[in-house]
């Protein structure tokens, strides 16, 4: 993940943020076609190196996406998918030029992307194996997708301010606040503001209410979450400023949208040596296990295993939790010797906290990796 505020950088994913390759042709080119690439959360993104033919970058981009003309034709955006565009892009250096200008050459280059809702991926995938196998579309029909009420395009945007994001926020007002978002950009950098609660029961509420509203912008408007969560990554590598709530936050956001933001879990790990970050780390983690636990398996979750030890019967808990919800059998005897552990802690579920103890956390983690070994047992 790149600084997006440098006049040169790399290009980036506008879903998930993420920094992206250069495009290379298809296997299978024609002469007018365009580079093609393909990001970790499933967009596809295609290259015009003049900017002057956005137009054909854009279908080209949608066929890419789909695999299939016929398909392609068939789908309304933000019904069925989402698009994006990166400007000022420079296909020999592979990076953005902010000052459109490097060296005295111009830089007029654009990337565009598109990201396929997920029900519609799934008959794209169908259709190519499909045409592999010599099995013929016919019959394969277009999945019921939630469709998006689209927004009146006659309505007057409305500004607004730090008090009236406070004032909706303090009344969970959801709704509101993803309107709010998509009339005034500066709304979730207000909600950021907040995060610097000195009541942690505050900064968990609200990074519960963060996710809710970025999932639902996230709809529409995937690249103001992307932005957010970089400007959140940033504030927790900054030794010189407080993260409070933004590790939280990350989990909470990521958790909610595993399908465009999972890959950023990953990095929540770059901040659990640190004690003062280790419980929102292993809170954030352990709300993206519940969704996705293969996205956790496929980090070094192993690392964890040595906070289940840890002398914050806090962070025992959490630990017994995201292991439990990953069904890491690894620790199945560590969790036996937490299960006589009669601690009580507050664990915090959809921004309001439970008091529990570490004992009933490692029972549970227990039952769950219990319960999946036998259904593997049965399994084979």
């Amino acid at each position: 993940m790149k600084n997006k505020t440098k006049f040169k950088n790399k290009p980036w994913c506008p879903f998930c943020g993420m920094d992206v390759g250069r495009a290379r042709d298809a296997e299978q080119r024609k002469l007018d076609e365009f580079p093609v690439g393909n990001c970790e959360c499933g967009a596809v993104y295609v290259c015009d190196a003049t900017g002057h033919n956005v137009g054909s970058a854009m279908v080209e981009c949608l066929v890419h996406a789909c695999n299939d003309w016929d398909l392609a034709w068939e789908l309304l955006p933000e019904d069925d998918y989402l698009t994006g565009r990166i400007d000022n892009y420079d296909d020999v250096t592979h990076q953005v030029v902010e000052t459109r200008n490097l060296d005295g050459r111009a830089v007029r280059g654009v990337l565009y992307f598109v990201r396929l809702h997920k029900d519609i991926a799934e008959i794209s995938e169908r259709v190519t194996k499909g045409k592999s196998s010599g099995v013929q579309r016919r019959g394969e029909e277009k999945p019921s997708s939630v469709k998006l009420e689209p927004l009146d395009p006659k309505r007057k945007k409305k500004r607004t301010n730090k008090q009236e994001v406070k004032d909706l926020a303090a009344r969970d007002a959801v709704d509101e606040l993803v309107m709010l978002c998509y009339d005034d950009k500066r709304t979730l950098r207000f909600l950021q503001r907040l995060l610097y609660a000195p009541d942690k029961a505050e900064r968990y509420r609200l990074a519960g209410l963060l996710g809710k509203v970025c999932a639902s912008v996230a709809d529409r408007e995937p690249g103001q979450v992307a932005d957010l969560l970089h400007r959140l990554f940033e504030a927790c590598s900054d030794s010189a400023a407080t993260n409070w709530g933004m590790v939280e936050t990350i989990g909470s956001v990521v958790s909610r949208r595993t399908d465009i933001y999972g890959a950023f879990a990953r990095y929540l790990l770059n901040y659990i040596g640190d004690p003062e970050t280790r419980e929102a780390v292993l809170w954030g983690l352990s709300e993206v296990a519940a969704v996705r636990p293969d996205l956790i398996r496929k980090i070094p979750f192993y690392s964890t295993f040595q906070f289940l030890e840890d002398e914050d019967p806090v962070v025992r808990a959490l630990t017994a939790r995201l292991l439990g919800r990953i069904k890491a059998s690894e620790v199945s005897f560590q969790l036996m010797g937490l299960q006589n552990d009669s601690t009580e802690v507050v664990i915090y579920d959809d921004g309001r906290g439970v008091t529990t103890t570490v004992a009933d956390m490692a029972i549970l983690a227990a039952s769950e990796i219990h319960n999946n070994n036998q259904g593997e047992d049965k399994s084979e």
